[in-house]
């Protein structure tokens, strides 16, 4: 396994020197298909299911989906919905870290009324300082329009998901259970933004329960460019807060959490667990069969091992159980905390059913510079201390609760999915609230989806030369 190198949520694979190339050549990508390839075989979690002789003359982004075992529900049920490739690996290991050129919002996007062709997208949550604060958008905001412009199922995704840099969003409004337009305009101008994951955090008391919030928004432990652990640090610093005010009641959070690194999963589980400590098992990793070994005969058995941390600001041992707020978006690393979690103490979902991601990758680069792609293949799946890995369909809630088309900041306790968290610790919330909050329009997706790849479980991964 000559020249293979895995770095900080990095594997890097040498190459042969290669001369300057017209791009999207034949013969380039050819190169960078071998590349692929090499790499693939060696690493992918299905690499026994890659095709014997593939066609390397085909640009890199459908090479490299012709070698995927891709998830097919009748023919593939156990096959690949999540690697991916980015034509510059600069701008893959940025957006691992939360770095975008953003308006700095996130939607969703619903068809306006039943049978209808309209679309309308409703903001879930606007980033501090973001061009989209700055227009004034906030939380529960409707959009119907862009640069004039009605969306509709035939133009939404190049209205608002395409490469514009200057959005002109025209407003719409709830008026007598009617979405209404009017004639607010909004203007907004993308910049690259670096998004802090840590969004907002409260403790709030009720009788005799002290409850502390977390909205967590990504798995990142530092800024992009930054070896630290930074953002990790100011969770830190919250459970720290949360012990001293005897918070003895945990919601967390995670309902537009897509995923990102296990070692900040680790780190904020290491604070929640009952009973955790450096000695106990968080979750271990399953590779391949050909890696496995060479994994094994250089790093031991414990590689595959991710144990919690000792952590003096464990708030554990008040709780004997904790809230997750989850809905769709819910994925990978936000589903290990749940699955990860269980063993150890009662996790109690509220929302709706998770994305189901119980696989992980790790980001592949060239060291060497010749080439610019990176891929995020999937190269492990995981498993809890009790050998469970159930979840590929995802976590159905404990409680039912979708978010409704009036939204309330998050934070505030008449938010539906805070709510009924509030209600299942003070006993208020029965069990007729399962499904209590419906919302009547059909769902087509959201920006999250486009986070980081819109799922991710990612390995940091140090030094790792075979």
């Amino acid at each position: 396994m000559a020249g293979f190198v895995l770095t900080l949520s990095s594997c890097n694979k040498k190459v042969d020197d290669v001369s300057p190339q017209t791009t999207g050549t034949t013969s380039e990508n050819s190169t960078i298909d071998n590349w692929i390839l090499e790499n693939m075989r060696q690493v992918y979690y299905w690499n026994d299911k890659i095709p014997a002789n593939p066609d390397t003359t085909l640009a890199p982004s459908d090479f490299f989906d012709s070698i995927l075992y891709s998830f097919d529900a009748t023919l593939r049920p156990d096959g690949d919905r999540f690697s991916w490739i980015e034509e510059n690996a600069t701008d893959l290991t940025a957006e691992l870290s939360g770095q975008t050129k953003t308006t700095g919002m996130e939607f969703t996007l619903y068809l306006r009324t039943s049978g209808s062709t309209d679309v309308i997208a409703q903001v879930l949550y606007v980033l501090p300082n973001s061009p989209a604060e700055q227009a004034g958008l906030k939380r529960g905001d409707i959009i119907s329009k862009v640069n004039g412009q009605s969306l509709s199922t035939t133009n939404y995704q190049s209205l608002l998901l395409g490469d514009a840099t200057t959005y002109a969003f025209g407003m719409a409004q709830v008026s007598n259970q009617a979405l209404v337009d009017t004639d607010v305009t909004k203007t907004v101008t993308t910049a690259v933004y670096q998004e802090n994951p840590v969004f907002l955090d409260s403790v709030y008391t009720i009788g005799s329960k002290t409850i502390g919030y977390l909205v967590y928004n990504q798995f990142v432990p530092a800024p992009n460019g930054s070896n630290g652990t930074e953002y990790d640090n100011q969770v830190d610093a919250i459970f720290s807060k949360f012990k001293a005010q005897g918070v003895n009641e945990l919601v967390l959070d995670l309902r537009y959490n897509p995923g990102g690194y296990t070692s900040s999963s680790a780190n904020l589980a290491s604070l929640i667990g009952k009973g955790v400590d450096a000695s106990k098992l968080y979750f271990r990793e399953e590779w391949n069969a050909t890696i496995t070994p060479e994994l094994q005969k250089e790093y031991g058995s414990d590689f595959f091992l991710q144990k919690f941390s000792t952590k003096a600001q464990n708030i554990g041992g008040n709780l004997s159980r904790v809230f997750v707020l989850t809905t769709d978006w819910t994925a990978s690393a936000s589903e290990l905390i749940i699955n990860g979690l269980r063993p150890y103490m009662t996790v109690t979902t509220i929302g709706t059913t998770t994305h189901g991601k119980n696989v992980g990758s790790i980001t592949i680069t060239d060291d060497t510079g010749k080439i610019k792609w990176g891929m995020q293949p999937i190269v492990f799946k995981s498993f809890n201390s009790l050998g469970q890995s159930d979840y590929a369909t995802g976590f159905t809630p404990s409680v039912e609760v979708e978010e409704p088309i009036t939204l309330y900041p998050l934070g505030d306790t008449r938010d539906a999915l805070l709510n009924a968290a509030i209600g299942q610790i003070t006993g208020a919330g029965a069990s007729s609230r399962l499904g209590a909050t419906q919302n009547p329009l059909k769902a087509l997706g959201s920006s999250i989806q486009r986070k980081a790849g819109g799922s991710q479980m990612v390995r940091p991964i140090k030094n790792l030369n075979l």
